[in-house]
């Protein structure tokens, strides 16, 4: 068929279900964020459309690229091409290659343009887009938080709402586009309407037209941390998985504290653009609570979240940067993915049935897993415990918040030899890893591995933990009992327990781990 999957930067190739698929790279894929392992035939680790690029199947403006899955091979090459490193990796379970594919016509004739968000070459669908369903490219939640204030004044306000209007007829709203609604700031924010209000431009359009100027202080710290707090619930129509945006509007400056709503937007998993208009003059400048307001407010200090108009007036040229932005879902960095918003503790026999070699496997296991996801101070965090009759912890989630650091810990842990009391074990672990962490925001992993029957009842702690809100993996080797493996388990068993007989078939139960933890965390997501 003609279909195509529109892909993201990071889809890698054990995200893919069949044996050929045919995708669509974005266009403006970060290069430097792309992890490639391997050349020509590429481990299924690899980003997609790193590799097709690294491969010279397209080049960074995105396009269409045939995906074939391969088996797996020993020793992927590091090969510099393209602009893109790869890195070498000595085994991986299975492979994929790229290749052109042809199909520029082909989409023309279904009438969807390669990237909407970025029109590439200019070349566009001889079909409208389907206008209901909207622009599908441009994933987006957003809230567009207006500057209320005196500050701003009834003419100015206006023309604010002038230009909203023109970001929301280019940003192609409907039921499969980008959804938006409005918050007021002034003395006290006020939503005006929400993103399940509307999923048509025109109705936008009126509501935005029908806004009263409230005035009063701009209080824009207050109103970010209500928006950021309240607008992106279910009920209100946020969706599951796609990126929650507020786009601030600040004629001169806030009066009031916006640091500390930046941060209370970021743990909501909300990216904070500031769009300022009017910077304030040096005279000005004295009344300003906080120069750097702008810097401490956005979702990364990197440039991306902050946009500068000079005042109200010919506004028209800024908006479409200003959406292209917007649909640019992969630098959202402040959107919860399964990547960034996992805590994952692995418990680890360190039984004397187990030896050194084989201890060394398990760390590699380990690795292999953590590595795929986005350690840091305010992402994914990581702990191991090592237990035999007694248990150890190696390091908790708050030690190392980075992922150099993390891999370092796990290489440097010491094989302890002794029993097995796995079920002690894991009331160790919920009580003394997870415990100082049942508060944040994160979603809690429990990784268990072990090679044998334990000594002690494996069910009542597991239940436990799970009760706790820990969703709790098995990984069992060798002679560990398929019943304990089940007991400890999270429902449904059959997905969160795992079995090889050799410690060597660890490796190819990596890609499965991360899967079903990023399914796990996609169901419970808000």
């Amino acid at each position: 068929s003609l279909a195509s999957t529109a892909i993201t930067c990071f889809t890698r190739g054990l995200d893919l279900r069949k044996e050929t698929e045919d995708v669509l790279c974005p266009a403006n894929c970060p290069l430097w964020q792309f992890y490639v392992f391997g050349d020509g035939i590429y481990a299924s680790l690899s980003s997609i459309c790193g590799a097709a690029i690294h491969r010279g199947v397209i080049t960074n403006a995105g396009g269409a690229v045939r995906v074939q899955t391969l088996p797996g091979q020993e020793n992927y090459p590091a090969v510099n091409a393209n602009g893109i490193q790869s890195q070498v990796l000595s085994r991986w379970a299975s492979s994929f290659s790229v290749t052109r594919r042809w199909i520029t016509l082909a989409l023309e004739a279904v009438g969807r343009s390669v990237s909407t968000a970025r029109p590439s070459t200019g070349k566009r669908p001889k079909k409208p887009l389907d206008k209901k369903a909207g622009n599908k490219d441009c994933k987006a939640d957003i809230a567009f938080l207006i500057d209320g204030s005196y500050n701003i004044g009834q003419r100015r306000f206006n023309l604010q709402k002038n230009f909203v209007g023109k970001v929301a007829v280019m940003l192609g709203i409907g039921t499969e586009g980008p959804h938006v609604g409005v918050v007021q700031a002034s003395e006290h924010p006020k939503i005006e309407f929400y993103l399940k209000n509307f999923t048509a431009t025109k109705d936008v359009l009126f509501a935005i037209k029908e806004l009263g100027f409230r005035g009063g202080n701009s209080n824009t710290g207050k109103a970010l941390k209500h928006t950021a707090q309240k607008f992106f619930s279910l009920e209100n129509g946020a969706r599951k998985g796609i990126p929650k945006i507020i786009v601030v509007f600040l004629d001169g400056w806030p009066s009031d504290d916006i640091e500390e709503a930046g941060i209370v937007a970021r743990e909501f998993g909300v990216n904070v653009f500031i769009v300022s208009v009017a910077k304030p003059t040096t005279e000005e400048l004295g009344m300003v609570q906080d120069i750097g307001f702008v810097d401490k407010a956005v979702c990364r200090n990197n440039g991306f979240f902050s946009y500068q108009m000079p005042s109200w007036f010919g506004t028209t040229k800024y908006v479409k940067p200003l959406v292209q932005k917007l649909c640019s879902h992969e630098q959202m960095l402040c959107s919860k993915t399964c990547y960034n918003s996992v805590n994952i503790g692995f418990l680890i026999d360190g039984s004397s049935s187990v030896g050194e070699s084989n201890f060394r496997l398990m760390l590699e296991f380990i690795s292999n897993v953590a590595k795929a996801f986005e350690i840091s101070d305010i992402g994914s965090k990581i702990a191991a415990v090592q237990f035999t009759y007694d248990q150890r912890t190696e390091f908790g989630f708050t030690d190392y918040t980075t992922k150099e650091k993390v891999l370092s810990a796990i290489r440097n842990i010491r094989y302890m030899s002794g029993g097995t009391a796995t079920g002690d074990a894991i009331s160790f672990t919920v009580r003394n890893v997870f415990g100082p962490m049942k508060d944040g925001a994160n979603k809690n992993f429990l990784v268990v591995l072990t090679d044998g029957q334990s000594y002690d009842d494996v069910r009542g702690p597991s239940a436990a933990a799970q009760k706790a809100g820990i969703t709790v993996f098995s990984v069992g080797i060798a002679w560990a009992p398929l019943d304990d493996l089940k007991d400890m388990a999270s429902e449904p068993r059959e997905s969160h327990t795992f079995f090889t007989r050799e410690f060597t078939g660890l490796e190819q139960m990596v890609p499965d781990v991360i899967r079903g933890i990023c399914k796990d965390f996609l169901d419970s997501k808000q």
